[in-house]
């Protein structure tokens, strides 16, 4: 398992958080404003629960990356970092976060053109909103699974 740099080694977990987690990333969940901060533990539990369900994803790794919760597939090594957020310029804004090298948030944009974006590396999200659930899922999923398919072309 990585340790984060002056920071606890954090788990893996296999569709939930860990009763004894993580600190670092606790803390910084418990940080979070209201009213952020139910929505970013609904989307941990969606990043958690997709990747339980999702063919090939294996245990996940939360840890701290730039400041944020970050689910990582240490284990099974099959898809690209999962971030999440608040954003820091708009109060009651939160997003998910990609890897703005890959090309994950393009092919989001034409699944799901009914969402916002930020630029190449982010999904937007306003806490007054209700979560797009289904379109997050499908999102998660093919992020968790996007060094799978670049192995298979």
């Amino acid at each position: 398992m990585k340790a984060s740099t002056g920071k606890k080694a954090s788990k893996p977990v296999a569709g939930k958080p860990r009763a004894a987690g993580n600190d670092a990333v606790d803390a910084a969940f418990a940080g979070y404003p209201a009213p952020v901060r139910p929505k970013l533990l609904a989307l941990r539990r969606l990043v958690l629960d997709t990747a339980k369900h999702t063919a090939g994803v294996g245990a996940l790794e939360e840890a701290l990356k730039w400041g944020q919760p970050s689910f990582l597939t240490t284990e099974s090594k099959s898809g690209s970092t999962v971030r999440i957020d608040q954003v820091k310029t708009e109060p009651g804004r939160y997003a998910i976060y990609f890897h703005c090298q890959t090309d994950l948030v393009e092919t989001f944009r034409e699944l799901y053109p009914e969402l916002r974006y930020g630029g190449n590396r982010s999904i937007l999200l306003d806490a007054r909103d209700p979560l797009p659930e289904a379109a997050l899922r499908h999102c998660i999923a093919l992020a968790l699974t996007y060094h799978l398919r670049k192995r298979k072309t």
